[in-house]
């Protein structure tokens, strides 16, 4: 039988025609990748890496000759190995893969990082980050580590699909009637991912057929689908019930879960070893406290809860907020409306991409399907090109002569870049330049993607208001100034609240003390962002501290905590333990840590107010650290970070225990 890697070399060689105009479209980076790993020959990626000045694919001016001498060496490797019938080349080096690398994005790959990217790629085994038993899983008490999941999205499928197997039982409850959590509720016009989709989805589960390089909602939303369905997730999960609390049974070691139907009927109790939630953080709307707001007559709805049963030919159309969803939502709407009004309180900075809205062309299309490793050479390119690359230049530099404006050098480069942008979108307008340009540094709100947001506000059917709101009438916007915006529709596109993480529910630790008694109302803390001291047996996917605001996929932020909730499960089943707990000095240590990092961080910033920081100023939404640092931190499980019990035992530290300032040396990243 056929290896895969075979199986597809066949499949590229089988019509040389279609190969040769295949490559002719397709992205010359990951292909000079394919073939050096595939020759070994350095030469060719020493003659091509000079053209490549950047991760982006329209960052290169490769010569066609060169670039036709990539695609003929390449078909003769294909059917060179064709013929004879190799297996696939061993792994290169770890020098020969940093030499690679950096020649494929144009810039030096620290040897650091050759181990997670060969990790997040799959280039030296299929499933690096499975979690696989040290004993014999036949002879372990599976069956009694029982796991319930909060939430159907993207977390609550990565998590079941580890759980499923390790052969750990495990029931998902959901809300909404189908799978997708955020990518199922957000249904409003250009809904879309501002990540690239052949990085923004499971590095278990990659999806060779995104028509798009940022795939809008309902591809996205279909790739969710086919996975609950391809791992046989769906029938673990109960749609429709609502988890209203869940308490910690210190006797059983068990967590007592109350569910209530959506559709209405008697609340009902289950029982689990294991709590994880997977609710996210975007999924409870921000409803802004405007006089007047209830008196509106005509229709008004987030676009979270978008009405897509109400026409908006032809109407007047307010739009109150300027962040994401209203970069993506009002120029989709904007060509339709009478008349769209968009209410800015702080305008957002916003990054244009070439690819943003392009399809993906034919030639990647077949290269992913059929050439070897073609698409872990672009998933590892897309992970470059928007992840850490940014994160030294959101530090403050203290010596900086401009504080208000900028941090340092590289983000005040950064900020002229971005100016220039909106002022060649704008036409040269300097009025509307002086509306829309932040006067804080960028990325101190959330960086966001220019979905043709300054070309809209050009149109004569939209007008851009900057100034507060005074109230709503029955049938109109009142300005703090007098003027009176008279609409049919107002979209509330006002954020979600992000802070006060896993409202409504009620979580209660042990005491009964609940999450709500230690967190306050909007300062969530967890150890790694995913375990607090006090509640027992849970853990959170998408938890305080972990929002990624510098760059990257949640979904690898997502892919690092499952692993480590997954190890953290082996070390219960393997030793008998009942319960489970982080240490309170441990949870402390890494808190402060955080804390003061995010001061010296772009989020901090006096000048800027966004979802990221509470009502105090904290930062409790947005991780500090590289992905590479996150990845560091939860890639092993730490018994002696952590207090266990056997049944009917007192907790304790395993082992011989360590002291917490060791535990918190090794959270010293830099």
């Amino acid at each position: 039988m056929s290896s895969p890697f075979q199986e597809q070399v066949q499949r590229a060689v089988r019509d040389e025609a279609a190969l040769r105009a295949a490559l002719a479209e397709a992205d010359i980076a990951p292909m000079l990748m394919v073939l050096v790993q595939l020759t070994g020959d350095l030469a060719i990626l020493d003659e091509v890496a000079p053209h490549i000045h950047g991760a982006w694919s329209f960052l290169e001016s490769v010569p066609e000759p060169l670039k036709q001498k990539v695609r003929d060496r390449l078909v003769e490797a294909l059917q060179d190995y064709a013929v004879d019938d190799r297996p696939p080349p061993p792994l290169p080096p770890a020098a020969t893969l940093q030499r690679m690398m950096s020649g494929g994005v144009g810039q030096t790959v620290p040897e650091e990082y050759i181990p997670v990217l060969v990790e997040e790629t799959r280039l030296a085994e299929e499933d690096p980050r499975a979690v696989r038993w040290r004993r014999d899983p036949a002879r372990l008490p599976l069956g009694e580590m029982q796991v319930v999941i909060i939430g159907a999205g993207f977390a609550g499928l990565g998590m079941a699909v580890r759980l499923k197997q390790m052969g750990i039982p495990f029931t998902i409850l959901e809300k909404n009637p189908t799978v997708g959590g955020t990518w199922l509720e957000n249904q409003y016009p250009g809904c879309a991912v501002d990540t690239p989709n052949h990085f923004f989805s499971y590095s278990f589960a990659p999806n060779n057929a995104w028509t798009r390089h940022f795939s809008q909602r309902p591809e996205i939303h279909r790739y969710i689908e086919e996975c609950y369905d391809r791992y046989d997730i769906r029938r673990h999960v109960r749609f429709g019930v609502e988890v209203t609390r869940a308490a910690y049974d210190e006797a059983a070691s068990r967590w007592q879960v109350s569910l209530r139907p959506v559709a209405g009927g008697a609340e009902e109790a289950l029982s689990c070893r294991v709590l994880v939630s997977a609710v996210g953080q975007l999924n409870r709307p921000a409803i802004p406290a405007i006089p007047g707001l209830d008196d509106f007559e005509g229709s008004l709805f987030h676009t979270a809860r978008w009405d897509a049963s109400v026409p908006l030919a032809g109407k007047r159309v307010a739009m109150i907020g300027t962040g994401a969803s209203a970069m993506q939502a009002a120029p989709s709407i904007a060509p339709e409306v009478d008349r769209l009004v968009v209410f800015q309180r702080t305008p957002h900075w916003a990054v244009h991409n070439p690819n943003y809205h392009k399809t993906v062309s034919a030639g990647n299309l077949w290269c992913l399907e059929n050439i070897p490793y073609f698409g872990q050479w672009l998933r590892f390119q897309l992970f470059w090109a928007g992840s850490d690359g940014f994160h030294a230049s959101l530090q403050v530099d203290p010596g900086w002569t401009q504080p208000d404006l900028s941090l340092n050098e590289a983000n005040h480069r950064m900020r002229e870049m971005l100016i220039e942008h909106v002022r060649k979108e704008l036409d040269g307008d300097e009025d509307l330049l002086a509306k829309v340009i932040p006067g804080y540094p960028p990325y101190g709100k959330r960086m966001l993607r220019d979905n043709h947001w300054y070309r809209m506000l050009k149109r004569p059917n939209v007008t851009l208001e900057t100034g507060p709101i005074e109230r709503i009438t029955p049938g109109s916007i009142v300005m703090r100034d007098g003027t009176e915006h008279v609409v049919d529709v107002i979209i509330l596109a006002t954020g979600f609240q992000a802070s006060k993480m896993l409202t409504p529910m009620e979580i209660a630790g042990r005491g009964g003390r609940t999450l709500r008694d230690v967190w306050g109302d909007d300062d969530p803390r967890a150890y790694l962002g995913m375990t607090a001291p006090g509640f027992p047996n849970f853990f959170m996917i998408y938890g305080p501290n972990t929002n990624l605001a510098h760059g990257g996929s949640i979904l690898f932020h997502h892919e690092c905590q499952v692993r480590y909730i997954c190890q953290a499960l082996r070390e219960m089943v393997e030793q008998g333990y009942a319960s489970l707990e982080v240490r309170p000095e441990v949870h402390d240590a890494y808190n402060h840590l955080v804390d003061e990092t995010c001061r010296r961080m772009v989020w901090s910033h006096p000048g800027v107010t966004s979802w990221y920081k509470n009502k105090n100023n904290r930062v409790t939404v947005t991780s500090p650290w590289r992905l590479l640092d996150y990845w560091k931190l939860t890639q092993h499980f730490v018994p002696e970070e952590f207090r266990a019990a056997r049944p009917g035992e007192a907790m304790q530290v395993p082992g011989q225990g360590r002291a917490a300032v060791d535990s918190a040396e090794r959270l010293t990243v830099s």
